[in-house]
């Protein structure tokens, strides 16, 4: 089947690039993606049926019994964009993610998939709010428009700047970690920056749970285990002179493996509480659980590996990230495996994912519907004639 495929999808390929310079330039954030879903139904040629809000399902072959799943998502982010490209968006929404290029490869794979008789059917999944929490795929799953279908497989494809160009990560297991949010507060006594001493100051210590937080990961977590803990928000204060009486730090917290995180997340509670006592203050957290750990699943990816390589690309069964994505949840459905895609080229400081000056280029298209393609044909082999 690949081989009767690879040309029909190459020939859908001038068609793809011109849809990525379409969404590239009129892109909508989370919630907001009518338009561009409706760019990629008329670009396959089918109306499409509404899923998760704003997204949309579009069913190839057989109307009933199996299907697999390829995912796209719709969304961009509030990025003012800084690539100089002719057809960079200029709204200050930027697909700084590669999503605009992953729905044009998509539609490359549907309208080439399309043209042939499919054993089973093949479900394009055009995915609303990656970006923003709550994202969709858990509103995917949970729709009855997609729960209708007997699900066996779902395959997304990813750009990835930690890769090399040519190289597709098809890596069994845990490839990306979970995501929680974290919100700390600490409330303490506020008065005159003359008075310190008549006052609890929360700043202060929150700068010190802060410092304390990031030393979690490499004292509480075994050094062969993978996790990360960013504080990348403070709020604290109304003017130079006056204390105030509470102080907030933002942060995420990621793992690739369900005890690591458990373990960080009752770690940053004492962290947060015991600190903030020492300093007359009292420190609370409140965690939002965003997603689970993407787990690849080994034999489905075992065998994309080597249909990667027949499409000519180098396949790769290593690499691991500490992003988190919400393609996780379509794992709890059926086997899924999450292929990236590499964009890098060697430039020295290139740059990376929800850059306002990331652009991969047009050719990139070519390579994530290869992984696509790819996908489809080893899970369509691993159904019932």
């Amino acid at each position: 089947m690949i081989s009767q495929l690879a040309p029909l999808v190459e020939a859908q390929l001038p068609g793809a690039v011109a849809l990525r310079h379409r969404l590239h330039a009129d892109p909508r954030v989370s919630g907001q993606e009518e338009d561009t879903a409706a760019a990629v139904c008329e670009a396959i040629g089918l109306p499409g049926e509404p899923v998760a809000g704003t997204g949309r399902l579009l069913r190839l072959g057989p109307a009933t019994g199996p299907a697999v799943v390829l995912r796209a998502e719709l969304d961009g982010l509030p990025v003012p964009e800084q690539t100089g490209l002719a057809y960079a968006s200029t709204s200050g929404v930027m697909h700084a993610c590669g999503h605009d290029a992953h729905c044009a490869a998509l539609a490359a794979v549907a309208r080439a998939v399309a043209e042939v008789a499919l054993p089973h059917g093949v479900l394009v999944l055009l995915q609303p709010r990656e970006e923003a929490a709550p994202t969709g795929a858990g509103d995917v799953v949970a729709d009855p428009a997609f729960a209708r279908h007997d699900v066996r497989a779902v395959i997304a494809a990813h750009v990835q700047p930690v890769l090399p160009r040519g190289v597709v990560s098809a890596a069994p297991g845990a490839v990306n970690a979970s995501c929680d949010e974290l919100v700390i507060a600490v409330r303490g006594r506020g008065g005159h920056a003359a008075y310190p001493h008549r006052c609890d100051d929360p700043v202060l210590a929150l700068c010190q749970t802060v410092a304390a937080l990031h030393h979690l990961v490499s004292r509480r977590v075994d050094p062969l285990d993978s996790a990360v803990l960013t504080v990348g928000r403070l709020d604290a204060g109304t003017a130079s002179n006056v204390i105030p009486s509470v102080a907030r730090a933002h942060g995420t917290l990621r793992a690739l493996d369900a005890e690591t995180r458990r373990v960080l997340l009752a770690a940053v509670r004492d962290v947060v509480v015991h600190t903030a006592a020492s300093y007359g203050c009292e420190g609370t957290v409140a965690a939002v659980s965003n997603e689970p750990v993407l787990r690849n699943d080994p034999g489905l990816s075992g065998l994309v590996a080597p249909l990667l390589v027949e499409l000519g690309l180098h396949a790769d069964t290593r690499f691991r990230s500490c992003g988190s994505d919400d393609f996780a949840h379509y794992g709890a459905v059926a086997p899924s495996v999450m292929l990236f895609v590499g964009v890098d080229d060697g430039s020295p400081g290139a740059p990376g994912l929800h850059d306002a000056r990331f652009a991969p280029p047009d050719e990139v298209v070519g390579e994530l519907a290869k992984a696509y393609l790819a996908g489809l044909v080893a899970a369509l082999g691993t159904l019932p004639e």
